[in-house]
């Protein structure tokens, strides 16, 4: 089984950007992160992360008929990208949206997912811990062959 995960734009500051929203932890131990679950659970992992749309929707794309299912984190462009959203609903493989801090509970203007409404769920304010949740859930779906 094999999973895109594709960060969006400034999730390769992290540690530097507002670490007291997002806190002292790197990118590149969020990697880590991610492998080291993959790993434990028999999930080949592809990872993607770029500040620039464009590439975000290029690597969906591309993602159709080489991975099963998508986990996304599209940082600021959850709330501006239609691009994104249209381009999960035509790969049309399951998806999980993450998000590290809550964004039900920020500003406003973050409190609307477009590329969410592609998604079979979502995991906001767990920090790295909900990767873990959307990789185990999109795990479970594509073994049952069932969304959630």
């Amino acid at each position: 089984m094999k999973i895109l995960i594709v960060n969006g734009p400034n999730l390769n500051m992290l540690g530097i950007r507002e670490p007291s929203l997002y806190g002292s932890a790197t990118y590149a131990q969020l990697e880590t992160y991610i492998k080291q679950v993959c790993g434990e659970n028999g999930i080949e992992a592809e990872i993607f992360q770029s500040n620039h749309e464009g590439a975000i929707v290029d690597a969906i794309q591309a993602a159709l008929g080489r991975a099963d299912g998508i986990v996304i984190n599209p940082a600021a462009y959850t709330h501006t990208s239609i691009a994104i959203l249209d381009a999960l609903k035509a790969v049309a493989l399951p998806a999980v949206e993450v998000h590290l801090t809550d964004i039900g509970t920020r500003e406003a203007f973050r409190r609307v997912s477009y590329p969410g409404m592609a998604c079979i769920a979502s995991f906001a304010g767990l920090g790295f811990e909900g990767y873990r949740s959307a990789l185990l859930l999109l795990k479970q779906t594509l073994e049952n062959g069932q969304p959630a």
